[in-house]
């Protein structure tokens, strides 16, 4: 199906995905002239998705026979209204576990409102469009092109600005709150007895499997102990992780990174690294029971930060949460959205806006 739209755009397509390898190739090659973030490459993109998406749905822009734009949809059918059309998520809990931020369309750069706009408009008059961790412009676009948009979460995502600290001479202690410089200060002294903060990263498919089980197994325990499954206890979770590692790790994409002190392990950090930018996704920390000075996390952050300053990263990304650790040792933070968007008769879209008529 195809839909014309206004000015620079020639063509929008929509279509269902039968060869993700095709798909794969084009994707890497407009993800080479877009402003992406990790999230929007194919490497987290096309990682299982023949297995996640039943049914799914391509948006494609294109200019005079080039591609500007690709958004990568699952269609669910919903027997009370229009289907869903779902931006990278399955609909499934069960194969959603692996949470998506900084998602949206992938646009070539400089054009990405422009375009997300055209490609949202292509779909948003019959489709309930559920779009999971965009940012602002997104969300924008999304009033912009939809009778009905309900945000039913948001979250800032949390970040130290490398580049900004290392032009100020790189002291990154300096820029933390009495308190937590105190408690870091403290903390390093405890995990260091007779050795110092050292930052290991996985170099091979191998050995970054072998750190992922190892930080699986400090996560688990300490969600295990809160009375909490952990997000490991979800068997796709780590399928999903173990098939991304494979990929993305050889590309130079993914940052495993095992901080060590003088009393061994202090935790296991798993990230991602791409264009600058260090995402904090994952951990497990070595917790020592009765140890008031000991904090792992904050330990293990401080160690990452510093590495990552040294690697010459301009960007350490702690990604959504409102976690106070992240408030603390970070200096600035963008919001993410969690959307839906649809048409004036989409029956759930539209029975919330009925209630919040009445708050």
């Amino acid at each position: 199906m195809r839909r014309p739209v206004a000015r620079d755009v020639t063509d929008i397509r929509v279509s269902v995905v039968t060869d993700f390898a095709a798909l794969g190739e084009r994707w890497r090659a407009l993800e080479r002239r877009a402003d992406a973030s990790f999230f929007q490459t194919w490497s987290w993109y096309g990682c299982l998705a023949a297995e996640r998406f039943a049914e799914p749905v391509l948006v494609e822009a294109t200019e005079a026979g080039r591609c500007v734009a690709l958004a990568l949809f699952n269609r669910v059918r919903d027997r009370f209204g229009p289907p869903r059309l779902h931006l990278w998520e399955s609909g499934r809990a069960a194969l959603d576990c692996p949470y998506i931020e900084q998602n949206g369309v992938l646009a070539e750069a400089g054009r990405a409102d422009e375009l997300t706009a055209a490609c949202l408009r292509a779909v948003a008059a019959d489709h309930v469009l559920v779009l999971p961790g965009v940012g602002a412009a997104t969300l924008a676009a999304a009033r912009c092109v939809a009778r009905l948009v309900e945000v039913s979460s948001w979250h800032d995502s949390p970040f130290v600005d490398l580049a900004r600290l290392r032009a100020a001479g790189g002291d990154y202690l300096a820029a933390r709150s009495a308190n937590t410089r105190q408690q870091i200060r403290r903390s390093d002294r405890f995990h260091t007895q007779d050795g110092a903060i050292v930052v290991e990263r996985a170099e091979t498919v191998h050995a970054a499997l072998a750190m992922l089980d190892e930080m699986a197994d400090l996560h688990q325990a300490t969600w295990s102990a809160r009375g909490q499954p952990g997000c490991f206890a979800a068997p796709f979770f780590r399928r999903f992780h173990t098939a991304l590692i494979t990929t993305a790790l050889p590309r130079g994409e993914v940052a495993l990174l095992r901080v060590r002190g003088g009393v061994g392990t202090v935790g296991i950090l798993y990230g991602f690294a791409f264009r600058g930018r260090m995402y904090a996704y994952q951990s497990g920390f070595a917790y020592r029971r009765g140890e008031a000075r000991a904090r792992p996390g904050l330990t293990s952050h401080h160690a990452a930060i510093r590495y990552a300053l040294a690697a010459g990263f301009d960007r350490y990304d702690f990604l959504a949460g409102d976690d106070r650790y992240k408030r603390s040792l970070s200096d600035q933070a963008h919001p993410q959205y969690w959307v839906e968007a649809g048409p004036a008769w989409a029956p759930r879209l539209l029975l919330s806006k009925v209630l919040d008529s009445f708050r």
